[in-house]
């Protein structure tokens, strides 16, 4: 089942597109594929964190919450750009993609100060 998601500006890369359909990759737990509309050449993986890294556990500012319209923990969904590579698989958790579940409202975030890693090797 795919998810239309309206981000509320256009993620780093993909300026100026700002919705996307986003699609679980049948097989592969946690993995999911989100394609900018109207153009299937441009797209990203993203993994659900809960599934490759133990102990993630962002903090979302005020500022996220209230632009994404956040009610509670459970409208969030976090997800983590995946990038492979030569030596493996990465995983960006300083900048997770945050949806708002029951909107579709999504923004790619910049945790500062949290210690998260750009490239945390995945297995």
């Amino acid at each position: 089942m795919s998810v239309t998601l309206s981000f509320v500006a256009p993620p780093p890369g993909f300026d100026p597109h700002t919705a996307f359909t986003l699609a679980p990759v049948d097989g592969a737990d946690g993995l999911f594929v989100m394609n900018a509309d109207g153009q299937e050449d441009l797209r990203v993986y993203l993994v659900d964190p809960q599934t490759v890294i133990e102990g993630y556990a962002p903090t979302l500012s005020d500022d996220h919450v209230t632009e994404l319209a956040l009610g509670t923990p459970d409208d969030v969904m976090l997800l983590v750009v995946a990038r492979p590579g030569g030596e493996g698989v990465t995983v960006n958790l300083m900048a997770p993609v945050v949806v708002n579940r029951v909107t579709g409202a999504a923004a790619q975030v910049i945790l500062e100060d949290q210690g998260y890693p750009l490239r945390a090797p995945l297995g």
